[in-house]
Order: structure tokens, then C-alpha cells, then sequence
């Protein structure tokens, strides 16, 4: 077992020492004028730099010696519901008693109120190590977006009464949207808020399902308020306290991340607060908190993965078939070569879809105070293009790699590994939901392609593709030079197009503009070491012909598939 997961991961040192904040901490620190009135605050970049090393050592030791040696015993026992109240299994209590104590909750909330003010990007760092010591322990340390949506659009008198204790760690949150009807079309959401005109008091009355740490102290809830409305415009999201309102009917028993209590709750006249305005709750409050969980389930995949590399590493320099260790095994070390080129191509897109978050939220602040000039509101601009492009592929791509990582993992083990007595069973179990909650893989592409076809990356790639990589890497850049070209002209290909032509093979654009971005970003990382160059090479070498290929398919992209998938599936069989 290691020592530290944050010492022994040296790409993950690698990025935290390569961050491009500077920009993000002006405006988030003001200047660093923090530090004058919180000890804590950062007095500079290269202050707050060395804090977030120090946070993620901390972390990385609670991670490496608390959690990971007994996240096979919380699997085991798992999350329970008795008597109505749900239970966490010991070892998660257990573990969430040292995060509490080594003070890492609230991590991306104000000084003001206790928090540790980190941005998205460092956060998500916390979110892997946690998840790849044990994935379903994510889903309680790592809502922390809820917290944080309280903190963008609660009122202050909110945000004094709770902020606090969720920075100290006595409370735990929830995001509560699903209901048996309304999965994927949270527009349907039932779930009623009425208000008491004479108390000045709204009451929900409904029940939520597959709800994420559905026991949780706090709550945000997505319910409908608008008489007679059945669309997204008649919803509205409320701040919930537990009480005696409030009945867990029952969690569900799951495959994977058994730690996770997923619950069905009743609401019955349970007295709420409005977050913000009404008819907001799901286009403005819902999207906000949902991108943040997107985000943080990327993480969550990229540790699960990771988790599951390393278990698999390990097995293939130990296991020895025919006198020699598995890992000499040419098939076995394509394998073990392309896991590791996944999941360090999903770590730099994580990382780079967080900076531009970190931009975006801290212009958004900035323009709340009227602080933005022209040259800043263009930013702010981009950062929101980038942002809600490069958030669904980083969710897409991450949680689809951690299920390939898991499944090549397990093959590795060969039978071994679908025995309970391997970690890796439980890392395939656990990282397989990633692709399915907050929002399908299928979702992903649907909310990422209207950013593709209207060029959203284009600005992004030109950038990438007008910087200085070297004569060593010259050749590399040119490939991706020419890939940029060749992705521009799908896209146009593909708009002329009706819509269901590009529906049907939109997921065929969403990949080949992520192998494209992790390429340059991988390029990019190249300059800064023999290693990253090598991984670069395998990783291009996998990658380039996909995307050539997707290239080629969208150039003959038609509507026979749809003209024809009746005839196919009219009958089951």
C-alpha cells in the first residue's frame, strides 16, 4: 500500500506544478488582499501554490493510510437502512471523521465563512485521491458543489446559518432532482412547492428517487411551483434542512459504490427556502449544480481508474505464465500502455476543462460587482464557450475511460480478478455507474454537440496549434495541425445535414474533437519531459488513425442507418 496517494502519483504532481491560475487567483484572492484579514489566505501565486501542495499532501496521507486499507471492508458491509435512518458502514464514518478532522470540507467556499477557497481545479485533485481510495466515498466528501451552489445563489442570511457548519464539517449535502418519471427530462420533475401566503412559508410534498446520499443533513430540491406548468419553466429549487418531514422509504441495492447510500425520499409538507428566483430552478440553478457534479464525476472515474491501473500494473510484474512476468507478454503491455496514456490523456482534459471553470466563475464574481471592463467581459465570454463545451466531453470521456481502464484491469487479472478477494473486482463494480449518473454518456454528447457544430473549439485548437513545440516534436504538431483541418471539415460536413443525420453520429464528432484536444494537451506536456514525450508518441500513435478514421465516416455520413432501423428493429428479435 502506499504511503501517500498524493507523493506517489507524479503526474498528478506533475499537474499541480504546471497550473496556469494566475489569473483565476487575482480575481478570486482580490489581489491577494485576503491574507491581511485570514491567516490562511495566500500572499501571493507561489504562496497559495505551495498551499495547495501542502492541502493535497495532507489529504493524500488520510487517503493512502485511513481510507484505501479499509475501503474493501466499507464495501463489504456497505451503506444500511434500519428503522428508517440510514447508516454508513463503519469504516466510511470513519473516514469521514479524518477529512472532518484534517478540516477539508468547505474546500471551495469563501474565507468568510471558513472555507478554504480553493478553485475547481485544485479541488478536483481532492476528488480523485479521494476516489481512488475508495470510489463511493466520492459521492459524500465530493458534494461539495452543494455548498457551493448556496454560496452563489443563497441569501446571506443562508448562506451565515449554514455555510459555516458545512466548512466544519457537522453537515453533509444532497442534490435532489430525480423522481421515478423524470430522469434524463428533469423537465417532468412532479414533486410540488406550495406557498403559505399567511407564514410566508413554501412546503414541498413529493418523493425523489436514486437520490445520491439521499440522507444527507442538507439539501438542494428541484420541485415544481408554477400551477398548471409542465415544463422546466414551472420549476423552482429549494434549500431543505432534515426533519421529522422528511422519510427515507428506502435505498437501493446496488452493484457498485456500496458505501453510497441511494435513496428514495418523501416529502411530506416539508417546510423549504426558495433558492433565488422562481421558474429558475432547473435552466439556471440545476445546470449550474449539475456541471459542477459532472465535473466532479469525471475525477471520480479518473481515480477509480487509477486505482484499478495500479492493481493491474502490479499484478503483471508479479504474475509469471510461461517463465516469464505477464507484463513481457506483448498483448499485456499494449494494454497496460494504453490505460496509462487513457487516463493521463483524461487527467490533462479534467485539469484544462477546470481552468476554464475557474475563469468563468471568477469573471461571473467580478461582473456581480460591476468590476469588468471590455477586454474582460470578452473573456469572461470565452471562458463560458469553453466551459460549457469542454465540461460534457470531459464527463463523457473521462467516466467512459474509467470503464475501459476497469475492464482491461480485470483482464489482465484474468480469473483472479472477478474473484471479491482482488480490488480490482471492486474498482470494475464501482466505476461503472460514472457513466450513468449525472447524466448518461448519450447526454453528454447531446449537451457538447451544438458548442461542436458551432465551432466552439476552434479557438482552442488554433491556440494549441500556434505554439512553439520544438524540432523534437515538430513532426507530432504537424499531424495535429493537419487533424485540426480535417475536424473543422466534419463539422461543416456534418451541419448540412438534417437534424437526425446529426444526432446519429454526433458521438462520432464529440470523440474526435476530444482525441484532438488531449493530443495537443499531451503534445503540450511533452515539452517538459522524456516521459510525457514518450507516452505522447503512444498515445498519438492509438489516437490519430481514430480520428483520421471518424473523419472518413462523417465524410460519408447518411441517412440509411435511419431509413433502415425500422426494418431491423420492428420486432425484438
Amino acid at each position: 500500500m502506499a504511503e501517500n496517494f498524493f507523493l506517489d502519483n507524479h503526474d498528478l504532481q506533475f499537474h499541480l506544478d504546471k497550473l496556469d491560475l494566475g489569473e483565476v487567483l487575482e480575481l478570486k484572492e482580490k489581489g491577494y488582499s485576503y491574507s491581511k484579514e485570514y491567516p490562511t489566505a495566500p500572499r501571493n501565486y507561489a504562496d497559495a501554490k505551495d498551499n495547495y501542495r501542502l492541502l493535497l499532501e495532507v489529504l493524500g496521507d488520510i487517503c493512502a493510510n485511513v481510507i484505501a486499507p479499509r475501503a474493501a471492508e466499507a464495501d463489504e458491509e456497505g451503506a444500511r437502512f434500519e428503522n428508517g435512518e440510514v447508516r454508513y458502514a463503519q469504516a466510511t464514518q470513519v473516514a469521514i471523521e479524518a477529512l472532518r478532522q484534517a478540516e477539508l470540507n468547505g474546500a471551495m467556499l469563501p474565507w468568510q465563512y471558513g472555507g478554504l477557497n480553493l478553485p475547481e481545479t485544485v479541488y478536483q485533485m481532492m476528488v480523485e485521491m479521494v476516489s481512488r481510495a475508495e470510489g463511493g466515498l466520492m459521492t459524500i466528501f465530493g458534494l461539495q458543489e452543494i455548498a457551493s451552489t448556496i454560496n452563489e445563489f443563497g441569501d446571506e442570511e443562508l448562506k451565515q446559518r449554514v455555510l459555516p457548519r458545512f466548512c466544519r464539517g457537522e453537515v453533509n449535502g444532497a442534490m435532489i432532482l430525480t423522481e421515478a418519471d423524470a430522469g434524463s427530462d428533469l423537465g417532468a420533475v412532479q414533486t410540488k412547492a406550495t406557498y403559505d401566503e399567511e407564514t410566508g412559508q413554501w412546503y414541498l410534498n413529493g418523493v425523489k428517487r436514486f437520490i445520491t446520499n439521499g440522507c444527507a443533513d442538507i439539501s438542494l430540491v428541484l420541485a415544481r411551483t408554477e400551477e398548471g406548468s409542465a415544463d422546466a419553466r414551472g420549476l423552482s429549487m429549494f434549500f431543505v434542512e432534515k426533519d421529522e418531514t422528511v422519510h427515507i422509504r428506502r435505498i437501493e441495492h446496488k452493484l457498485g459504490i456500496r458505501t453510497s447510500p441511494t435513496c428514495e425520499i418523501q416529502y411530506d409538507n416539508t417546510p423549504a427556502i426558495l433558492i433565488g428566483k422562481r421558474r429558475f430552478g432547473l435552466i439556471r440553478y440545476a445546470m449550474a449544480l449539475m456541471n459542477g457534479a459532472r465535473l466532479a464525476v469525471s475525477a471520480q472515474a479518473l481515480g477509480i481508474a487509477e486505482a484499478a491501473y495500479r492493481e493491474a500494473y502490479d499484478y503483471a510484474y508479479e504474475r509469471a505464465q510461461f517463465k516469464t512476468p505477464i507484463k513481457n507478454i506483448p498483448a499485456v503491455s499494449r494494454m497496460l500502455l494504453s490505460m496509462r496514456g487513457e487516463i493521463e490523456a483524461a487527467r490533462t482534459l479534467i485539469y484544462e476543462t477546470g481552468r476554464w471553470v475557474d475563469l468563468l466563475k471568477a469573471y461571473d464574481h467580478a461582473a456581480e460587482e460591476g468590476k469588468l471592463d471590455q477586454e474582460a467581459k470578452a473573456r469572461q465570454k470565452q471562458a463560458a464557450n469553453l466551459a460549457d463545451a469542454l465540461t460534457p466531453l470531459a464527463k463523457y470521456y473521462a467516466t467512459e475511460m474509467g470503464n475501459r481502464v476497469a475492464y482491461q484491469a480485470m483482464q489482465i487479472h484474468g480469473g483472479v480478478g472477478y474473484m471479491k478477494e482482488f480490488n480490482v473486482e471492486r474498482h470494475y463494480r464501482d466505476v461503472r455507474v460514472t457513466n450513468i449518473y449525472e447524466g448518461t454518456s448519450q447526454l453528454q454528447i447531446v449537451a457538447a454537440i451544438g458548442k461542436l457544430l458551432g465551432h466552439a473549439l476552434d479557438e482552442l485548437l488554433d491556440n494549441y496549434a500556434g505554439q512553439e513545440y520544438g524540432p523534437e516534436l515538430a513532426s507530432l504538431k504537424a499531424q495535429l495541425v493537419d487533424a485540426n483541418e480535417q475536424f473543422k471539415r466534419a463539422t461543416d460536413h456534418l451541419k448540412e445535414h438534417d437534424r437526425e443525420v446529426v444526432d446519429y453520429y454526433a458521438s462520432d464528432l464529440a470523440d474526435m474533437g476530444i482525441y484532438l484536444v488531449n493530443s495537443w494537451l499531451l503534445l503540450q506536456a511533452a515539452r517538459a519531459s522524456g516521459r510525457k514525450k514518450a507516452l505522447t508518441q503512444v498515445y498519438l500513435a492509438e489516437h490519430l488513425p481514430q480520428i483520421h478514421r471518424i473523419a472518413e465516416t462523417i465524410q460519408t455520413a447518411n441517412a440509411m442507418p435511419l431509413e433502415v432501423r425500422e426494418a431491423i428493429l420492428a420486432q425484438p428479435f
